[in-house]
């Protein structure tokens, strides 16, 4: 049997009842469809964790102060108000850890900040030095960033994300040269921070940012620190330098049992690394779940082509009297099983593109379509094609068409 002639009675085959057709195209579509639209949510996820992650830096190790086993006083993994943490460390950081290449000292404290039109918003006060900036990938869109320079001088100068720009002094406002409060002391915004995106009190967009000198004499009046941003030179060097500054940590704080080490340290690429594999996980677990409806499908398919064989046995009956051979047969009806699945899993693929589409747009979930979750739900639908066209082919194949032109 020719090619051509292959494709034609297929398409007279499926086209002579389209409503069985229809339906049995719907449930691939269904399934393609929910797999794709699926897996789209999962590799949306994480893509959306991932660059939360590398927006705060990176190569970046975090030192914070308190226990990592919460003993009596001590505070957990620096969730707290610790203080075991100092300037002098992170200068000691910085002058003998080679891989060191930034090292950026914070405290940070929740303040309400008030304007002098009336206005206020209770936000994070984050007391950095010049160092910072680089550290965390932060940019101005107006104005000018925390210097050396004004750290030195204890200046009572602020850099505001705007976020807390619109809500002090209106939306997209020049807030640059404005006057801000904050413990009844009057500081001129001399920045606004390009935004970052995120939400909640997390949102870097949401902070305001003093010399660390400036919040450590007017905030927190003490030389402690709430941590210290280490920005590694060499990715493959991150393990390496955590250990280091632990080693150095614990020689400077006189504590010679790690396990009783006062501040821990946080490693992105191992924050990374887990929150890709939870991603990965969830990914699996949704495809998984959207993938029984493309199994119920194939069932539908099967179902669909023994129908066929059974109501077509007389034509298979003739078609061998005259000279078929049995792959003839075979191959005639495992094209039409794999083109239904086919069919449908085009129309599938956009279904769930759009799908995908419409969940950012109404819900802002992010999603993200990928020439994987496209070529993996083109294969499983082929597979189902020919895996649960397979039978009733055969069947069809095997009849006896002596039997099959008896058949009433």
């Amino acid at each position: 049997m020719l090619f051509y002639d292959l494709i034609q009675e297929t398409y007279f085959a499926l086209s002579a009842n389209k409503s069985r057709s229809f339906l049995t195209v719907l449930g691939i579509v269904i399934g393609i469809g929910s797999v794709i639209a699926m897996i789209s949510i999962g590799q949306g996820a994480a893509k959306n964790i991932q660059s939360n992650i590398e927006s705060l830096g990176s190569n970046l190790l975090v030192v914070m102060p308190g226990s990592q086993r919460g003993v009596n006083t001590m505070v957990r993994g620096g969730m707290g108000s610790a203080t075991t943490l100092t300037l002098d460390d992170a200068q000691a950081i910085k002058s003998q850890i080679e891989y060191a290449s930034q090292v950026a000292p914070t405290v940070s404290a929740r303040k309400q900040v008030k304007t002098t039109r009336g206005t206020n918003t209770n936000t994070s006060i984050y007391g950095v030095d010049e160092a910072y900036a680089a550290v965390k990938n932060i940019t101005v869109a107006s104005g000018s960033l925390i210097n050396n320079t004004q750290v030195s001088k204890t200046s009572k100068v602020a850099v505001i994300g705007p976020t807390a720009r619109d809500d002090l002094f209106g939306e997209g406002s020049d807030a640059v040269g404005q006057k801000i409060r904050l413990e009844n002391l009057e500081f001129t915004v001399i920045g606004v921070t390009a935004s970052k995106g995120g939400s909640g009190m997390g949102s870097s967009d949401d902070l305001i940012y003093l010399p660390i000198s400036t919040a450590q004499r007017y905030l927190t009046g003490g030389n402690s620190v709430s941590n210290i941003n280490i920005q590694v030179s060499d990715e493959t060097m991150m393990t390496a330098v955590q250990e280091q500054v632990t080693s150095l940590l614990l020689i400077r704080h006189k504590i010679t049992d790690p396990l009783q080490a006062d501040f821990s340290i946080m490693n992105q690429a191992d924050i990374m690394s887990a929150m890709t594999s939870v991603t990965d996980t969830l990914t699996l677990l949704l495809g998984a779940i959207a993938g029984i409806s493309l199994l119920v499908g194939g069932i539908g398919i099967m179902n669909m082509m023994l129908t066929t064989v059974t109501e077509r046995t007389r034509e298979i009956g003739l078609r061998k009297s005259l000279g078929a051979k049995s792959k003839n047969i075979s191959s005639q009806f495992l094209v039409e099983s794999v083109a239904l699945t086919f069919i449908g899993g085009i129309i599938g693929t956009i279904f769930g593109w759009l799908t995908s589409l419409l969940i950012t747009k109404f819900s802002g979930t992010v999603t993200s379509v990928t020439i994987f979750s496209v070529v993996l739900a083109f294969s499983v639908s082929a597979a189902i094609g020919i895996i649960f066209g397979y039978y009733p082919a055969r069947r069809a194949a095997k009849l006896n068409p002596i039997e099959a032109l008896r058949y009433e």
